[in-house]
């Protein structure tokens, strides 16, 4: 009798293990949709996202990706990722101390950190006021627009810069046309990609031609911490790290980004090098593979 209840409970026991690995074994990735009809700021990151877990489909199985059904800005997208029954499970966003310790980051830069690249919307009006700038000192007597709660607010902060920040990306625009700040520090694929996209709304703006700022900034995909996330972040690593072997991710780099890079003239800018205080220990600064540099005579420039 004893027996027999020992082995039914733990048949039980099996049954529910299995029912749990294949829960957490499943593959379903939500990512948030912008809120805004033209903007393509994050098709590289989808398609990057997407191309490492089509390389671990042989060792982890087919998985499903698509949009949340409800487009979000940064802030409703990162209470729906804290929330354990969120609409979203993913997302990627430039790193801060802060969202590392809530989220789970995959401490892979997806932009190869081109992000901490940054060069200069303004008014075309005002152009000339840009043309004596040759280093920190004298770039922090002139605002700069960055949205609310960045993770650029803090870095450009540290440095004596003066930051004034938007409720949301688009108005951001018009606030820099308005003269509610001087210049808006964008990073190189995002700048003239923007310039295009607003230039029948916005055509005051244009793209200063003589500075380059930069500042490690890794931009990477975050998950929940939990049994799922940690799941989801062990298998797109894997294939982060596959692309990052084989030269797929050098080659989605190149193909998206490429084009625009060589039309800001990197080389042809007077940098101005910040530090982040805002990065993690962890960050894998070490690993130049994983990192832009435009003075490698083998990058786009």
């Amino acid at each position: 009798m004893l027996h027999s209840f020992t082995r039914a409970a733990s048949t039980l026991v099996l049954l529910a293990w299995l029912c749990t690995a294949s829960a957490v074994a499943e593959c379903n990735l939500v990512f948030p949709p912008s809120p805004l009809k033209m903007d393509s700021r994050y098709q590289y990151d989808w398609y990057v996202l997407r191309t490492a877990l089509n390389k671990t489909t042989p060792q982890y199985g087919p998985c499903t990706m698509r949009p949340s059904t409800i487009p979000m800005g940064h802030a409703r997208a990162t209470q729906e990722l804290a929330t354990p029954a969120g609409r979203i499970n993913i997302f990627v966003r430039a790193t801060s101390l802060a969202l590392e310790k809530q989220f789970l980051p995959i401490r892979i830069p997806v932009d190869k950190g081109l992000l901490g690249y940054r060069i200069f919307l303004v008014r075309a009006d005002r152009l000339e006021r840009f043309s004596g700038i040759r280093d920190l000192q004298d770039l922090r007597p002139l605002r700069v627009g960055q949205g609310k709660d960045w993770a650029d607010v803090a870095v450009l902060r540290a440095a004596g810069i003066p930051v004034i920040e938007g409720a949301n990306y688009e108005g951001l625009f018009g606030m820099l046309t308005a003269g509610r700040f001087d210049y808006f520090s964008r990073a190189v694929d995002e700048a003239l990609r923007e310039l295009d996209e607003h230039r029948t709304s916005h055509p005051q703006l244009a793209l200063e031609p003589g500075i380059l700022l930069h500042y490690p900034l890794p931009r990477y995909f975050f998950l929940r911490r939990d049994a799922e996330g940690a799941q989801l972040a062990q298998r797109i690593l894997a294939g982060l790290e596959m692309m990052i072997r084989d030269g797929t991710l050098d080659q989605l780099f190149r193909r998206y980004k490429g084009k625009t890079i060589e039309r800001a003239h990197l080389l042809q800018r007077r940098l101005i090098q910040l530090s982040n205080p805002e990065l993690s220990p962890e960050t894998p600064l070490s690993r130049s593979e994983l990192w832009y540099d435009p003075w490698r005579s083998d990058a786009p420039r």
